[in-house]
């Protein structure tokens, strides 16, 4: 790594199919980190779960073109098997994901690891908080997620405002303590790491972002939203933070 003395943060981009916006999106953010990531020894790991496209090879095109960005390939899909499989490689002291869409403005991503460093376990992006601003989402995305994250603070009692947004940071400590029981490997890991990480004690920063939808997004939302659910449901009977508070005390 560049400089030992900095922290170090790894940043994920899991992506399927996205040949058309990868390159567009790792540029920019290259850039974004180069200029205002200067106090922090960063790294960009393209995560490609089972693309078919040609993502794959743009994303090998990209880690010659970049000397922080590289590439890991997965033979199945989910992007919770893709987070999980690159956050627990290496020795940085924090780990981030993102999409790759960048819908959440990419100014927000300093605050999420300067409030890791003040101590905090885990540090997302809200769209649902004071002081976010969203534009562009559809009346069903928006009814469906306030929805959702409604249905998790009635059944788990938690404090966070929003579950889904594809942009968050967490510590080494949550990928060593937390991470081996989370067991979603698609759209619910986020879910299960936010609730599981809260009721096991595990302390979020939540960061209000400015978020522009992307209109070309691949998540089919009626499938997600099943998904979701049946994660909710696995939680609420297996409750698994009782084992993992015993562990921690």
């Amino acid at each position: 790594m560049e400089n030992e003395s900095k922290p170090s943060v790894n940043i994920v981009l899991p992506v399927y199919n996205e040949s058309a916006e990868l390159r567009g999106s790792v540029t920019t953010l290259v850039r974004f980190l180069t200029k205002n990531l200067t106090d922090f020894s960063w790294h960009i790991t393209i995560a490609d779960n089972a693309s078919t496209d040609d993502t794959l090879k743009i994303g090998r095109d990209l880690s010659r073109t970049y000397s922080r960005v590289s590439v890991e390939h997965l033979s199945q899909k989910g992007r919770g098997r893709a987070v999980k499989h690159v956050w627990r490689k290496g020795t940085y002291d924090y780990l981030a994901y993102m999409d790759i869409d960048l819908s959440t403005d990419l100014k927000h991503f300093p605050p999420l690891l300067h409030a890791l460093e003040r101590g905090l376990d885990m540090a997302i992006g809200s769209r649902n908080t004071r002081g976010s601003r969203v534009s562009g989402r559809s009346a069903l995305r928006s009814v469906t997620s306030k929805g959702y994250i409604s249905l998790i603070k009635l059944f788990f009692w938690v404090h966070f405002t929003d579950a889904q947004c594809g942009f968050k940071a967490v510590t080494r400590k949550v990928v060593t303590d937390l991470m081996p029981h989370i067991k979603d490997n698609e759209w619910f890991f986020d879910s299960e790491l936010l609730i599981v990480g809260e009721k096991s004690g595990f302390r979020i920063y939540e960061e209000p972002v400015t978020w522009i939808d992307n209109p070309g997004s691949t998540v089919r939302v009626m499938r997600t939203a099943l998904g979701d659910l049946k994660g909710l449901w696995r939680l609420f009977v297996t409750r698994p933070w009782r084992k993992i508070e015993y562990a921690r005390h």
